[in-house]
């Protein structure tokens, strides 16, 4: 079952555009967190997703091999209506997902758990989820861990978007520095 769009949708969109993250390169601070929420959690699939018009992308992602998906088939775009972390044990009995080529197809998703990208102002963009291909659920460790990341990965976009919008960059060395001033960029 495809889900609703957001209440406030066209906001919620004008959000996700302002943080100028959609089909950026991989960044191993992503890549980092989807590793260990997957190591944490013991589930083989971790994404930071962003739910976008028609498609929810994958800022990062570890253990499914592709970086964006037709929103028809999201399950992260159903948790993006909800306002606390979302858990499905078992898609197959669950009326939203049971049909879901996910869940009837390859890869056969049985688990998800999702905690909200959420900005300042309320707008949910995506999720930092976990996957499995059995029915299960997470302890309140685990859960408390993947509110955590979605926590950190704002926090972390958020000072992204400050920077991108200052004409800050950062080179592979980790140095901040004022970009567009040629030649004579000055480190922070």
């Amino acid at each position: 079952m495809k889900a609703a769009l957001h209440s406030a949708e066209e906001y919620r969109l004008d959000a996700l555009r302002r943080y100028d993250i959609l089909d950026t390169p991989r960044e191993a601070d992503f890549d980092e967190v989807v590793k260990v929420t997957s190591a944490i959690c013991n589930a083989p699939i971790s994404v930071i997703n962003l739910i976008d018009h028609g498609r929810q992308w994958f800022k990062a992602e570890v253990g499914l091999g592709v970086r964006e998906t037709p929103i028809d088939s999201s399950i992260c775009a159903h948790a993006i209506l909800q306002s606390e972390l979302f858990v499905i044990p078992d898609t197959t009995q669950d009326d939203r997902f049971c049909d879901n080529p996910l869940v009837t197809g390859d890869p056969h998703l049985r688990f998800y758990a999702g905690a909200l990208l959420e900005t300042p102002e309320g707008f949910p963009l995506g999720t930092v989820c976990v996957l499995d291909y059995k029915p299960r659920d997470l302890d309140e460790t685990q859960k408390a861990f993947l509110r955590l990341m979605a926590h950190q990965v704002m926090i972390h976009d958020g000072t992204a978007v400050d920077d991108r919008q200052r004409g800050y960059t950062e080179h592979a060395s980790g140095t901040r520095v004022v970009s567009g001033i040629g030649r004579s960029d000055q480190e922070l």
